[in-house]
C-alpha cells in the first residue's frame, strides 16, 4: 500500500500580510504560543514567506529594498510543539526537501542602504541596489545579472527552538552590555528587543506586549539554539541537532534560501524567497548532555552544486587593510580583503560592482579561513566557480568587456 501523503503542519497565503497570518512570528521568546503539533519520528511539510514578509517586489526598482522596514522582518513558520521534546533533549532535524512556492517561482537578492540594514561592504556599497532571480528547476538566472546560470543550494537561513527565560535574559544582558560598550561606533552592533511591529502569532495582547518587552530579536545566530547561522550547507539531506530548552521544543523555521555564497556578505545577500520545507522531526532523549552539546551540530545532505576542485578561481585575502593598514589576526579584515580582490578582477569583463557584490552574496562561493596562527595575518580565500559564467573568465582568457546592463537600483 502507498504512504499517506505528507500533511502540511502550517501553510502561509502570500495574498495575507505576514502580521495577520497567526502561525508566524518574528521575535524569540518562550511564551509565543503553538501554532501546531508535530509527532516524534514525523515527516511533515511546512510553508515560510520570505524573510521580508513580501516587502519586495519582482520588478526594476530598489526602491522596496531602500525602504524596507527592518522591524518586520524574519517571518519564522511556528513555533510547532513536538510531542515528548523536553528540557535538555536534542531535537533531530532532517531536511528532507526545500521548494519555492510555485505561485512564486522567482526570487531576490538585496544590498541594504549604508543607513537602513548596511551589509558586510557598505563603506564601500553605500547605496540600496537588488537583482531579481528566475527559477528554472533547480537553476536560477537573472536578468539584472546576465550571463550568470547556476544551480541553487536550496537551504533554510534560519533554525531553531525557543529559549528559556533564563536563556533570553542571557541573550538581552549579554547583546545589551555589547550595546553600551561599542556606543561610540556610531552603527548597530546588536538589536534590542523592541516593541514595534512585534508579532506573536495567535498570541493575545499580553503576550505581544511581554515579547515586545523581552523578546530576542531574530537577526542574529546564537550559540544556545542556532537560529539565523545561514549555513548553505543545510540543504536537502542534512541533519542538524539542535538543543531543547522549553517543553514541546518550539521549533521554528523560515528565511529559505534558492542559493547563498559563503557569508551571505551583502546581509540580504541570499537568493531570497517564499517556499516550502519538508523535515522529519526525531526527539534525541537527553541528548544535550550526551553529546556534550554547547551549540547546534550538523551533518550535510549529499546535495550540493557539481564543480569540480578545478573549476574553482580562488583568491587570498589577509589582515592588511585597503588603506594598507596592519591589522592582527583579523580575519574579518582578511575576508573583507578576499571580497575586494574578486571585485578587481570580474571588473575587466564588464560587470559593475554592485553586480559583483550581489552575485558573491548569492552564487555558490566557497568561503574559508585557511590561516589563523602566521602573525600578523589571517589568510581567508573565496573560491569563485568558473562554469557558473557563460564566457571564459579563466586567468588564461583575454577579458573582453561586455555590455552586462544593470542590476535595480533606486528610482531616486
Amino acid at each position: 500500500m502507498p504512504k499517506q501523503g505528507l500533511r502540511y503542519a502550517a501553510k502561509v497565503d502570500l495574498k495575507k500580510e505576514a502580521y495577520d497570518q497567526p502561525q508566524l512570528h518574528n521575535r524569540w521568546h518562550p511564551d509565543i504560543p503553538f501554532c501546531g503539533t508535530i509527532k516524534n519520528n514525523e515527516v511533515v511539510k511546512i510553508q515560510c514567506v520570505d524573510w521580508t514578509g513580501g516587502q519586495i517586489g519582482n520588478n526594476d526598482s530598489a526602491d522596496d529594498v531602500r525602504d524596507v522596514d527592518l522591524t518586520r522582518v524574519h517571518y519564522l513558520t511556528g513555533p510547532f510543539e513536538i510531542e515528548t521534546a523536553e528540557p535538555g533533549d536534542v531535537l533531530v532535524v532532517e531536511i528532507q526537501d526545500v521548494q519555492p512556492l510555485q505561485e512564486e517561482p522567482w526570487g531576490f537578492t538585496g544590498i541594504f542602504a549604508k543607513d537602513n540594514g548596511g551589509g558586510f561592504l557598505d563603506e564601500h556599497f553605500p547605496k540600496a541596489a537588488k537583482a531579481i532571480w528566475d527559477f528554472e528547476g533547480i537553476h536560477c538566472s537573472s536578468r539584472h545579472i546576465p550571463d550568470v546560470r547556476f544551480a541553487g543550494l536550496i537551504h533554510p537561513g534560519i533554525l531553531g527552538c525557543a529559549p528559556s527565560p533564563s536563556i533570553l535574559a542571557t541573550w538581552n544582558e549579554r547583546e545589551g552590555a555589547l550595546i553600551k560598550e561599542c556606543s561610540h561606533m556610531g552603527r548597530d552592533v546588536a538589536l534590542p528587543p523592541l516593541a514595534k511591529n512585534v508579532h506573536v502569532g495567535s498570541g493575545d495582547e499580553e503576550v505581544k506586549k511581554k515579547v515586545g518587552e523581552e523578546g530576542a530579536r531574530t537577526i542574529p545566530g546564537r550559540p544556545e539554539h542556532g537560529g539565523n547561522c545561514d549555513i548553505k550547507n543545510l540543504s536537502r539531506g542534512s541533519k542538524v541537532y539542535l538543543p531543547v530548552h522549553v517543553k514541546g521544543a518550539k521549533f521554528s523555521v523560515g528565511d529559505l534560501h534558492f542559493s547563498q555564497g559563503d557569508g551571505e556578505i551583502s546581509f540580504c545577500g541570499a537568493i531570497e524567497m517564499a517556499g516550502e520545507i519538508t523535515i522529519k522531526f526525531t526527539v534525541m532523549k537527553g541528548g544535550v548532555e550526551h553529546l556534550a552539546m554547547k551549540s547546534p551540530i550538523y551533518i550535510p545532505g549529499p546535495v550540493e552544486p557539481q564543480f569540480g576542485p578545478g573549476r574553482y578561481i580562488y583568491f587570498e585575502g589577509f589582515s592588511v587593510d585597503e588603506k594598507g593598514k596592519q591589522y592582527y589576526l583579523d580575519t574579518t579584515v582578511a575576508y573583507r580583503q578576499t571580497c575586494l580582490r574578486i571585485f578587481e578582477y570580474l571588473r575587466r569583463f564588464g560587470y559593475d560592482d554592485y553586480q559583483i557584490y550581489l552575485l558573491l552574496s548569492c552564487a555558490p562561493v566557497q568561503g574559508h579561513v585557511a590561516g589563523i596562527v602566521d602573525i600578523p595575518n589571517s589568510c581567508t580565500t573565496i573560491g569563485l566557480p568558473m562554469d557558473i559564467f557563460d564566457f571564459d573568465i579563466r586567468p588564461e582568457a583575454k577579458p573582453e568587456k561586455r555590455d552586462l546592463g544593470s542590476c535595480a537600483f533606486v528610482s531616486s
